[in-house]
């Protein structure tokens, strides 16, 4: 039997439709990151060389036109030809044996259009000029939905900029904080990953057989054109970024989208993360929004799993070594032209584009329907009592504690924390108070001013500041009522 035979010893009827990826597995993805899309992406760079030339009156009159029609992606089978690319190496030579013929059938006035096929350019220059074109259209779609996280984000941030909840380091409850500023902070890293995917170009590439246009050099010969208008008029044609030159082996383009979508996946899983932590029974401070036939369990009707977090956060986990696939393949681009490691750069770059695709619909589902429950987060900030409030409490008192027993008034208040410690949990609120007061001389702490320290709600610091002004640091991914310097806006 066949290696790519199926179990049963038949081939399967379709291709990859996303079984094993589920955080990728819908038709948008599939329609701007699938093999489709390269196909279009491919006939669309040919089709865009053809007009050029004909512009430039290096192809017949009419030609562009020919070739357009002949490179419609629904004359080709891309099964055929990923199959037929073992030949080459790459899809771009089996597609353009298929393009010619399409070309020289529908070339009804026998005006040679054949000729603008190709010409000058070389497999690379076609193949990376696609996977430039494939990529801006994806990552159009993930600024998208990239934004409307960031506004859903920045709503929650300004709606609970008084909720007090608990912060949390290395595991344990840590100081007291607000959940305004725990969105602002998701917010925060969403918005620096979108800025950074947004600056991104997307340049064309043109430079021959072996980087040094030796042959567009001599198509231009006779002609006002040179090989750079040339290259800078296929750029204008697709919507691409112009190059100074090619960039065969300098895969700076490549990484840098890489290393943008590892980030932004990066940022979307961070939120994911916590979302998971935040939703168990036992913390119930969030919940993800319901839907019908999500969160299901195969066993336990009552389950209400955070798929929408989980398949986020797969996404995340992915990333950073198909990130790092890119980075390895360009530092072993030798040569002019590379042997193999431009080859593995494709399906790491797909996956990647795919799975940022996938989850930013998902994180800005997730942001947009998200629960916050603020008597969750304060039960859970009551958890730890007036001990929360210990680090104030010593910045507060210690200076006016006289030394006792050899200890200055620092240690004094840690071994009253120590002390409480020792207590049950459910003790240990009453006994940090009664063992504070005892510590502190009559007179040195009123009443009133204990209390003042023990509120969680007086040992904030700059919270509410910090998440305004990350709010207002990123206007273009959620526009905010006030400026950087808090002034009102408009």
């Amino acid at each position: 039997m066949s290696r790519a035979a199926g179990a049963g010893g038949a081939f399967p009827a379709a291709g990859d439709a996303g079984l094993l990826s589920p955080v990728s597995a819908s038709p948008v993805v599939a329609s701007l990151t699938g093999d489709g899309a390269v196909l279009a992406a491919i006939l669309a760079v040919e089709s865009g060389w053809a007009a050029v030339l004909e512009k430039a009156g290096l192809a017949p009159a009419g030609s562009a036109a020919v070739v357009s029609a002949a490179a419609d992606p629904g004359r080709y089978d891309a099964a055929d030809i990923a199959r037929r690319a073992q030949g080459g190496g790459n899809p771009v030579i089996p597609l353009l044996a298929d393009l010619r013929k399409n070309v020289q059938a529908l070339d009804h006035g026998g005006i040679g259009a054949s000729s603008a096929v190709h010409t000058s350019l070389t497999s690379q220059d076609v193949l990376d000029t696609a996977l430039m074109l494939l990529a801006r259209n994806t990552v159009e779609a993930v600024l998208g939905d990239l934004k409307g996280t960031t506004a859903a984000l920045a709503a929650l941030a300004e709606r609970h900029a008084d909720t007090l909840c608990v912060g949390r380091s290395l595991t344990q409850h840590s100081l007291p904080y607000t959940f305004g500023l725990r969105a602002a902070q998701w917010f925060h890293g969403v918005a620096a990953a979108g800025r950074q995917l947004a600056a991104l170009e997307f340049p064309v590439q043109s430079g021959g057989a072996a980087g040094t246009l030796a042959a567009a050099t001599v198509l231009t010969a006779d002609s006002p054109s040179t090989p750079f208008s040339l290259a800078d008029g296929l750029a204008v044609q697709l919507g691409l970024a112009a190059a100074p030159g090619p960039w065969h082996t300098n895969r700076l383009p490549i990484t840098a989208l890489g290393h943008a979508l590892a980030s932004v996946l990066d940022a979307f899983g961070k939120v994911a993360s916590d979302v998971l932590f935040l939703s168990r029974p036992e913390v119930a401070e969030v919940a993800e929004p319901r839907a019908a036939g999500r969160g299901v369990s195969s066993a336990m009707p009552q389950k209400q799993n955070p798929v929408l977090s989980v398949l986020v956060r797969s996404a995340a986990l992915q990333a950073p070594g198909l990130s790092a696939q890119l980075h390895l393949a360009a530092a072993n681009f030798n040569d002019e032209r590379p042997d193999g490691a431009w080859h593995a750069e494709w399906p790491a770059l797909r996956q990647l584009l795919a799975l940022a695709l996938g989850a930013a619909g998902h994180a800005r589902e997730l942001a947009e329907g998200l629960q916050a429950f603020p008597g969750g987060m304060r039960r859970n900030l009551d958890l730890a009592g007036p001990l929360l409030l210990a680090e104030g409490v010593a910045a507060a008192v210690a200076p006016v504690l006289p030394e006792r027993d050899g200890l200055n008034g620092r240690q004094q208040l840690q071994a009253v924390v120590d002390q409480t410690l020792e207590a049950p949990p459910a003790d240990q609120p009453a006994a940090y108070r009664r063992l504070l007061r005892g510590a502190v001389p009559a007179g040195t702490l009123t009443d009133l001013r204990l209390t003042e320290l023990l509120d969680p709600a007086s040992y904030l610091g700059q919270a509410q500041e910090i998440a305004r002004r990350i709010l207002a640091a990123y206007p273009d991914f959620a526009p905010s009522s006030t400026d950087a310097n808090g002034a009102p806006r408009g």
